[in-house]
């Protein structure tokens, strides 16, 4: 039994391995918290789809494009511009799981706490906000040729959001970080 508790002890002493645990463990929490309590309750999903097509309105706006009248609806979820067809955003696309990911990455990441309380609100703006220009420039899409919103909706966007969270991340280890990646493989 000494072993075992020496093996975990010896486990939990190694950053990488700490940093994994910790991660998983605010992983398997936030999945069971938001499909059991926060996606039936709505609310976040609602207010953060209302933000996105406000920034993505107001944008497409910016640069000249004209709304599409919105159907109506007890949510709205629906964006587009003339010459294209209204888009719905989907709870899946609305960044609130993105959010949770980028958040659980930087609270189990060893680093200054101060740093963590500044660097997770900007951090969750900035992707907010780079998926208020997807969706911006998936409307703009659409008026081009509506066969390209799927391969974009897909794929050239995922890769350009991810991407970006991924150097966000990589910006935490490299400045904030306690620990490096290539010390702890």
């Amino acid at each position: 039994m000494a072993s075992g508790a020496h093996r975990l002890g010896r486990l939990w002493a190694d950053p990488f391995a700490r940093f994994l645990i910790i991660g998983l463990l605010l992983f398997l929490v936030w999945q069971w918290g938001y499909n059991a309590v926060v996606h039936p309750w709505g609310g976040l999903d609602r207010l953060v789809i209302q933000q996105l097509v406000a920034l993505a309105g107001g944008m497409l706006q910016a640069m000249g494009y004209e709304l599409l009248p919105e159907p109506g609806g007890e949510v709205e979820r629906y964006i587009g511009v003339q010459g294209g067809s209204l888009l719905w955003i989907g709870d899946p696309c609305n960044g609130v799981p993105l959010f949770a990911v980028f958040t659980i990455f930087i609270l189990s990441f060893p680093g200054p706490w101060g740093h963590k309380a500044w660097f997770i609100p900007v951090g969750i703006v900035i992707i907010h906000l780079l998926n208020a220009i997807r969706v911006a420039a998936l409307c703009i899409v659409v008026t081009i040729n509506y066969d390209w919103l799927n391969f974009n909706h897909d794929y050239t966007f995922y890769v350009v959001v991810y991407g970006a969270v991924f150097l966000l991340w990589a910006w935490w280890v490299r400045r904030f970080g306690r620990i490096s990646i290539r010390a702890a493989a």
